[in-house]
């Protein structure tokens, strides 16, 4: 049975987060205010996300991730609803994400209501020293998607 648990940043499983976003000086700056959850089965930590406030009324999910091994089983979606629940109890009427502009990711949150409102060209490109390829393809512009709460 998976359980979900917030934790503090600091005791968050950075090698899971780091399956979604590769720099780990982002991951600490966004934990460092975030609102951490992890996912366990049994006594291992299999998920996590954890979303911000940019205002009162507007949250981020900064990163989810479900260990390789775990992945196609529903706890991403778990995660991902948990998330959505959370946003709104904290107060917020919109929840953002920034994603790839293509790959699975970005089929698992419009599948889940997120709708794309703006595309930033060569964001991977710009931020990240080292290539980021999916499927044989580079990521170079992120979309970010808005999900009316």
């Amino acid at each position: 049975m998976i359980s979900l648990h917030r934790i503090p940043g600091e005791q968050a499983p950075l090698a899971l987060l780091l399956e979604a976003d590769p720099s780990t000086d982002a991951i600490a700056r966004y934990l460092a205010d975030g609102h951490c959850v992890v996912a366990r089965l049994d006594d291992a930590v299999v998920g996590v996300y954890v979303i911000k406030a940019l205002s009162a009324a507007t949250w981020e999910l900064m990163n989810i991730a479900v260990a390789p091994e775990r992945q196609g089983r529903g706890i991403g979606a778990l995660l991902l609803h948990h998330a959505i629940d959370q946003a709104r109890q904290l107060g917020a009427k919109r929840l953002e994400l920034g994603t790839g502009s293509f790959g699975h990711q970005l089929t698992f949150y419009q599948r889940a209501g997120f709708r794309v409102v703006a595309v930033e060209p060569d964001y991977f490109l710009q931020r990240y020293p080292e290539p980021l390829f999916e499927n044989g393809l580079q990521h170079r512009d992120r979309l970010r998607l808005v999900l009316e709460l």
